[in-house]
């Protein structure tokens, strides 16, 4: 099985991603504005420091000013876009992140926090923790109380992902370890969190399409995030009347950490399964996270956004053509 990618720092998107010419709002513009390291390689190789972002800056409205929020693993991936993103629009953020294997990352998120919050936000904090266990979390929860004084949005977001080739794979201890931290965390962070959340508040759930259409690699991840989506939707039902609303992303082929646990063959034709005929970099998913988190998503409870090429609906949508020769419009 491939070793894990665990530091996600200093990556450039690769040109395989976004070949030219691309229609703008198919595939994003890409600008250089000093923004974070928020793209990956195909290969997930660190190849440089100056960051190619989607990002435009001056289009920050600030929807977030004066909300503390809480991102589980925002060290790297879709985590890290969110924690950027949130701070770019005025949140104070806190995040998680697993000791002696994301120190660096963390250290680096907490850098692009830094230079991206806005002054009048409170400073941000990195929180080592092994979320698999509730008393992890609720020490998470009350150092973030403790700091700030309440939580505004949480976003359960720490995974771990491990190909499959054959069921003997999924060993019972790892089994465990990929419930604890992608489904057991959500239970017991929203367990301790609602508890200094007022109304108002908002939970974000990272599930993944996968929790819709199954995956024969990933056999017990996509049980996850399909136990991700139900938990969603009955916290909605259960914390309305607390008038805290609870959504959930679902992304599509993402490049993350997550994905160098797939072989080679996969990773070389990760994302062309989706209509769009590419995967996405973690900063086409952030601002998902900020639009149900702000109040321009009042009225949104029980329900997921799916930043995902297609892929949940290719059986309705036509596949792009990538071919530059094509006479097709």
């Amino acid at each position: 099985m491939p070793t894990p990618f665990v530091e996600t720092t200093h990556l450039e998107a690769s040109s395989t991603l976004f070949p030219n010419p691309t229609p703008l709002g198919w595939s994003a513009s890409i600008s250089n504005h000093h923004s974070p390291d928020l793209s990956f390689t195909v290969n997930m190789m660190p190849i440089g420091h100056d960051m190619l972002t989607l990002v435009d800056p001056h289009m920050v409205i600030q929807s977030l000013t004066g909300k503390v929020a809480l991102v589980t693993g925002g060290d790297s991936g879709i985590g890290r876009s969110v924690c950027y993103f949130f701070a770019k629009e005025g949140a104070t953020v806190a995040f998680t992140y697993v000791k002696g294997v994301e120190d660096i990352d963390a250290k680096y998120t907490l850098e692009i926090i830094n230079d991206s919050k806005m002054s009048y936000a409170g400073d941000p904090i990195a929180i080592p923790a092994d979320l698999r266990y509730d008393k992890q979390c609720k020490k998470v929860v009350d150092e973030v109380v403790s700091k700030y004084g309440r939580i505004d949005v949480l976003v359960n977001n720490a995974a771990v992902q491990y190909a499959t080739y054959t069921l003997d794979n999924i060993t019972e201890e790892r089994l465990e370890r990929i419930f604890r931290t992608n489904i057991f965390s959500y239970f017991f962070m929203t367990r301790h969190a609602i508890k200094h959340m007022k109304p108002g508040s908002n939970i974000i759930n990272t599930t993944s399409v996968l929790g819709f259409t199954g995956n024969a690699k990933l056999i017990d991840y996509a049980s996850t995030k399909g136990a991700i989506m139900n938990f969603t939707k009955s916290l909605a039902i259960f914390l309305i009347d607390k008038k805290i609303r609870v959504n959930g992303v679902a992304p599509g082929p993402i490049w993350t950490p997550l994905t160098a646990t797939l072989d080679d063959e996969d990773i070389a034709t990760f994302g062309s399964q989706a209509p769009m005929n590419r995967a996405a970099q973690p900063v086409e998913v952030g601002s998902s996270y900020v639009f149900l988190a702000s109040e321009d998503a009042s009225y949104y409870t029980g329900t997921f956004l799916h930043p995902d090429g297609g892929e949940l609906d290719k059986n309705a949508i036509p596949r792009v053509n990538n071919n530059k020769n094509s006479e097709n419009p």
